[in-house]
């Protein structure tokens, strides 16, 4: 035998003979064999390291590798296509589950519960949907030549392309669309979404064709789409544009939106409606104008919401009382249309912050853990400093709040840091000028507040401090360092009200008053002495007339309480983590409890500056 030029002997021809009857028994084999058989062969060769051949000899040998051979070797194989045995097999299998209840043995119950599990049943219902159905290309190959013409509009032939897709009647496709000049342009793709799903479509691509009819406006897109259920066939032309996603972020909505009520949104359909407090997902904010979006933990499909911006612009345009997106009513509250002019001063600046345009706030999802501080808020009289204290008295390992300070002289019996921690008027309005205290005022010539330390103090014995400070106190607390649960405690009806005041006098429940008592509240407890002075006289006639003029200052009390409740709700709702209605003292008081509770055992919402 002669090969290039040479005489080989009869041992290489044997060699030779031998080598191919290998090649043709490993052919008939794996490559993935071959190379096993022939690692040892490498030692020592193109400078393999025996480390190196170690790890790769245990790689081949593992079973891991053995299944994944096998697996690739199994869809190489060219049996022509498989068909489905049956597409009636939910059928044959409630048959078998019948069969299998009637039997009665303990294998053969165990095998109908089984087949008769839902996830049995909706795999073999998937099955049979498909084993229905044809999944032969769209697109016969004959008309393969029309998808690359040489040129359109301009554009190279490679940017024409056919997009098939399938939907249900009635279904949206997550897209909207604009026209500029002749042809109809893809504006936006909404997140998960038909079309984002699918990835086959981006922002720009121009939309030529739809099921072989030509379309150039929105109307005529949505004329072809209107009775379509199935299969969707698009000539797109491409144009090349890059469109990252936006990084997901979560925001707290802090008012209420209503979509079919903006007229400002491009399509009413696909706008995302949300309540006040909503857990809301950003999943797109490439417009400047819209994002995209979803509400937290539920169902409903993504939607647009107005962007930060575009709400302060449109608050700075439009008066509030015609701002539908936002309109809200509430029992006690009363909107002025007054405007005042004020210079900003650092004391009141807790006025100014009433009116912040605050819409989103940026939070994250952190694992349950107890806060430091509880504020409870709420107008005077709804029963918030009742519930502090009943809290306290309950678990007073657990809770507690901060003495007050004051500048007042200690009296007789009196012991400093048991009622009160007394200091010189000149000492606290040292540190009040160094932002020592959370909120402060005076009373009768004297100094009262509440030192930031002595919160501090509580925080660092491993107890939460429960405060009822003002609202305004909140842009302090508000940090990382307190991390405040914020209840809002609102006012009921004014029967319920009475009622509760009446169930509190008669258990012995006092209502503590702030510092500054209004002139009418101090004529209302004139009244009410006189009153019971008079009643100890038979119930005269002077007795039942300032029975009557008690009554009347209380019901003005109780409505006044009611409309303080409702402006404070109007004003700080956006800062509550929680609010409780006051119908029932001690059911409120469980409320609160199971709150505070929930914070230990499930997920919390907080603002992403206390956590980055």
């Amino acid at each position: 035998m002669v090969i290039c030029g040479s005489q080989r002997s009869g041992d290489d021809d044997r060699r030779l003979l031998h080598s191919m009857e290998q090649f043709n028994k490993e052919k008939e084999g794996t490559a993935f064999q071959h190379v096993k058989n022939n690692i040892e062969g490498l030692n020592g060769r193109c400078g393999v390291q025996d480390t190196d051949l170690i790890f790769l000899k245990g790689l081949m040998s593992s079973a891991v590798m053995s299944s994944l051979v096998k697996m690739q070797d199994r869809l190489e194989e060219t049996g022509g296509v498989a068909e489905p045995m049956g597409t009636e097999n939910i059928d044959l299998l409630h048959v078998v589950s019948g069969i299998c209840r009637e039997l009665g043995s303990n294998p053969a119950q165990e095998l109908a519960d089984i087949l008769h599990s839902p996830h049995i049943q909706a795999l073999i219902e998937a099955h049979d949907s498909i084993a229905t159905k044809s999944y032969k290309a769209q697109v016969p190959t004959e008309t393969l030549p029309f998808l690359l013409p040489p040129a359109a509009n301009g554009m190279t032939g490679e940017a024409i392309r056919m997009v098939g897709i399938s939907k249900q009647l009635n279904e949206p496709l997550g897209v909207t669309v604009k026209s500029e000049g002749d042809n109809l342009v893809i504006a936006r793709i909404l997140s998960e979404g038909i079309i984002d799903r699918q990835g086959l479509l981006h922002v720009g691509d121009i939309i030529m064709e739809v099921n072989g009819v030509e379309v150039h406006t929105p109307q005529q897109l949505q004329e072809q789409l209107k009775d379509i259920n199935g299969s969707i066939t698009f000539k797109i032309m491409s144009t090349y544009q890059n469109n990252f996603p936006s990084a997901r972020c979560y925001f707290k909505a802090l008012y209420n939106y209503d979509p079919s009520k903006d007229n400002l949104l491009p399509c009413k359909e696909i706008g995302l409606s949300f309540k006040q407090g909503n857990i809301l997902e950003i999943l797109n904010q490439q417009d400047p104008n819209w994002w995209q979006a979803r509400i937290v933990d539920s169902k409903g499909p993504t939607g647009l919401i107005p962007s930060q911006e575009l709400e302060e612009r449109r608050r700075a345009f439009v008066r509030p009382e015609f701002n539908f997106t936002t309109k809200s009513s509430m029992c006690g509250t009363r909107i002025s249309k007054k405007k005042r002019k004020r210079f900003y001063e650092t004391k009141t600046n807790g006025d100014f912050d009433k009116t912040e345009l605050l819409l989103y706030e940026e939070v994250a999802r952190m694992p349950p853990f107890k806060r430091k501080t509880l504020v409870l808020l709420g107008a005077q009289g709804v029963g918030r400093r009742s519930l502090k204290t009943r809290l306290i008295s309950t678990a007073p390992d657990k809770f507690s709040s901060p003495l007050p300070h004051t500048s007042r002289p200690i009296r007789e019996g009196e012991v400093n840091g048991k009622t009160y921690h007394f200091m010189s008027r000149e000492a606290i309005e040292a540190d009040i000028a160094e932002n020592k205290y959370l909120e402060w005022g005076e009373h009768g010539g004297h100094l009262y507040g509440t030192n930031l330390d002595s919160i501090r103090g509580i925080i660092n014995s491993g107890k939460m401090c429960v405060l009822d400070c003002n609202p305004q106190s909140l842009k302090m607390l508000k940090t990382p360092e307190f991390m405040p649960y914020v209840v809002f405690i609102s006012a009921p009806q004014v029967e319920l009200l009475r009622q509760m005041h009446e169930n509190g006098r008669h258990h012995g429940y006092t209502s503590m008053r702030s510092l500054t008592q209004t002139s009418q509240s101090s004529y209302f407890f004139d009244v009410s002495m006189q009153f019971e002075k008079a009643m100890g006289r038979h119930g005269s006639r002077r007795a039942r007339t300032l029975e009557s003029l008690a009554s009347l200052y209380e019901d003005e009390e109780l409505k006044s309480t009611i409309e303080e409740s409702g402006r404070l709700q109007r004003a700080y709702e956006k800062y509550f983590d929680l609010m409780l209605v006051n119908n029932n003292f001690d059911k409120t008081f469980e409320l609160l409890e199971e709150a505070i509770n929930s914070l230990s055992t499930e997920d919390q919402w907080i603002p992403v500056s206390w956590v980055y």
